[in-house]
């Protein structure tokens, strides 16, 4: 048996575009069902000690212990909520992770939370604004979608490639829906038991989508963008010595501000690098596919894709593109995905998974995993 913490149970709710299907649940609301799904799942795996979401943009408050007490918690389990923007749903997975691996026995909760629809507005100085800064004055401090432009100019990404590789994640992710794939995974919300992301005649559609920036000869669309979109996800991790999906390594860095969408690159290399594994190695690859161009820039780097070819482990099931962006949840997601891909499909012991997201302020997040039985 594995060393290191185990995830023994990873669920989610339906991913829903911004207004959609989940639009009237707050954030708490979203993660209370997904962490009583996972205490469920555990079983006896003994007292929790903690509750740790990732969150971007809500309302405050320490969402982790509002939805700690409402998923029927005792209030003498704590909570607690970070912030590493994209990567928070990772972020707070490696930070439970890492309590237990320091000799707490009891179980965590830890994934992340978004409703983009409840999302407060926020004001400073009488002015409303969408996000506060990535980055102080003298930094570079682009938002997502002009650092993703900007990373298609420098590699050369094209409208064409782009396009391809949106179709791919909403191909795959309809085959996988269409198949019970999904299922296993998913918390139904509100009536709500599916992705509504993915669809099947969106790879025909995409040469039709308007540039976001056509004065600069843009080459990002909606099309190939993610959906802002409302959503949870969580796992819970217990000591090593269960079957599971152990989580061996991690690493954080930081990166160029201009360029955040190759966070992954150097989060990656790192992680490798100290866990003494090579990419060859790994099995299943998840990384949160904000947009088209940032995810082919990263992957490019790490030689997973070339030309028109995407290596087949990254996003076997779709990805953000298809399911949508929860901001906070997403990394952890790719966590859940994960353990379907590995762990409910039977994968061997020893089977390696990574996961992986950029980050808004130029940094990148990544964890290997290894399937325990």
């Amino acid at each position: 048996m594995s060393e290191f913490p185990v995830v023994v149970a990873a669920r989610r709710t339906p991913i829903t575009v911004k207004g959609g299907g989940l639009a009237h649940r707050t954030a708490a609301e979203l993660a209370a069902p997904v962490i009583r799904a996972c205490l469920d799942d555990a079983g006896s795996a003994g007292p929790v000690g903690d509750v740790v979401l990732g969150n971007t943009m809500g309302p405050g408050g320490n969402i982790a212990r509002v939805a700690a007490l409402a998923a029927g918690l005792g209030v003498e389990v704590p909570g607690m909520t970070i912030d590493r923007q994209c990567g928070s749903g990772l972020a707070a997975i490696i930070t439970a992770a890492e309590a237990v691996r320091a000799g707490d026995g009891r179980l965590r909760i830890a994934g992340g939370v978004e409703s983009c629809s409840t999302a407060p507005t926020r004001i400073a100085d009488g002015v409303a604004y969408r996000r506060a800064p990535f980055a102080p004055p003298g930094h570079a401090d682009p938002d997502m979608v002009r650092a993703a432009q900007d990373l298609a100019v420098l590699d050369g990404i094209g409208r064409e490639r782009q396009d391809a590789y949106a179709a791919r994640s909403h191909r795959l992710a309809v085959a996988t829906r269409e198949r019970g794939g999904f299922a296993g995974e998913i918390v139904p919300v509100a009536g709500v038991t599916v992705d509504s992301g993915p669809r099947a005649r969106v790879p025909a559609l995409l040469d039709r989508f308007p540039p976001l920036f056509p004065d600069a000869g843009g080459t990002l669309t909606a099309g190939n963008s993610c959906r802002d979109s409302d959503g949870a996800a969580a796992v819970a991790i217990v000591p090593a010595g269960v079957p599971g999906l152990a989580i061996i390594a991690t690493a954080t860095v930081g990166c160029d501000p201009a360029l955040p969408g190759l966070g992954p690159v150097a989060a990656v290399e790192t992680l490798l690098k100290n866990a003494g594994r090579d990419l060859a190695e790994v099995a299943a690859i998840e990384l949160v596919e904000a947009f088209a161009a940032q995810a082919l820039a990263s992957l490019t780097r790490l030689g997973l894709a070339a030309d028109d070819d995407v290596d087949p482990r990254v996003c076997a099931d779709g990805g953000a593109l298809a399911l949508g962006h929860p901001w906070g949840a997403s990394a952890a997601v790719s966590v859940v995905r994960l353990f379907s891909r590995l762990v409910r499909a039977g994968a061997p012991a020893g089977t390696l998974g990574l996961a992986t997201a950029a980050v808004g302020g130029g940094l990148g997040v990544a964890a290997l995993f290894e399937v325990v039985r």
